[in-house]
């Protein structure tokens, strides 16, 4: 038995091997065709997750409510004062026009307050979207579901700081 072979001489006889070419445009057509993520919510009506950023970690829930965002037992305004803080917790919120519709409940450790605002606006962002997976694509092109994995360069051995050298003394 012999294999037939057939050879491509021009573009437009790859038309006949390949088949069918879906027409429009390849974004278009895999956002229609890609399946919607499943609604992660527990007995509670809640959706959780983790946020991550520097050394904090925020563990999330996110439940529809009035818009009450509290962070390890305290209100908002009290635990995050400055209110750039404030800001960027509830950017998740603005960007997906959801604003006072969720409740928040968050518990955070490590890290300092700037830290702690990033976990807890990623933790948001991705409860959000396990609560909502119609919202992922808009959270997603914001940036808000990526990981900050920027941390602190540790010390290393002869130095001042992490590149600082000491100061050089000729005499």
């Amino acid at each position: 038995m012999t294999a037939e072979t057939t050879t491509v001489t021009d573009l437009a006889d790859l038309k006949d091997i390949a088949g069918a070419v879906p027409q429009g445009d390849a974004a278009e057509i895999a956002r229609t065709t890609a399946p919607l993520r499943a609604r992660e919510v527990d007995a509670q009506g809640r959706s959780y997750a983790t946020g991550r950023r520097k050394d904090a970690v925020a563990r999330v829930w996110v439940k529809p409510g009035t818009g009450k965002i509290t962070i390890n037992g305290r209100d908002q305004e009290v635990y995050f004062a400055r209110p750039t803080l404030r800001l960027v917790i509830n950017q998740p919120f603005t960007i997906t026009d959801r604003a006072g519709q969720y409740d928040v409940i968050a518990t955070v450790r490590g890290g300092g307050l700037s830290g702690q605002a990033g976990a807890v606006k990623h933790g948001i962002a991705q409860a959000l979207t396990k609560y909502e997976p119609e919202l992922r694509p808009v959270v997603k092109a914001a940036g808000f579901l990526t990981r900050d994995s920027r941390v602190v360069e540790r010390k290393k051995y002869g130095k001042a700081k992490a590149r600082r050298s000491f100061q050089f003394s000729k005499r």
